[in-house]
């Protein structure tokens, strides 16, 4: 069984026991959070496609840790201007486990 869920503005295919980096959220670890928005679930071969949510469908995630993602290099130019700008860029994360889809919840 495996579902897709959205969560911070990207959706992520997830099966019970992956482990996820998403979008910041906030909860401590070792809270368990339930995501709702279901876009997809596959289940004993039969896949539903939701419009845009499946309904009925929830799924349950403990929170691993809080992270940063690596660090990311914003480099502006214009030739011939003297015109420089650096700056750099680490995405909040928090490290997801999917512990169960619960489905008809």
């Amino acid at each position: 069984m495996f579902a897709v869920i959205r969560t911070g503005g990207k959706q992520y295919k997830v099966a019970q026991g992956d482990v996820i980096r998403v979008e910041r959220l906030a909860a401590e670890a070792g809270a368990v959070i339930q995501l709702d928005e279901v876009l997809l679930l596959s289940h004993e071969g039969i896949t539903t496609v939701g419009t845009p949510l499946v309904a009925a469908v929830q799924v349950n995630a403990e929170v691993v840790a809080q992270d940063r993602g690596p660090k990311i290099i914003v480099f502006k130019k214009k030739r011939r201007q003297n015109y420089r700008r650096k700056n750099g860029h680490r995405q909040d994360l928090t490290v997801l486990r999917i512990t169960d889809i619960a489905v008809g919840a």
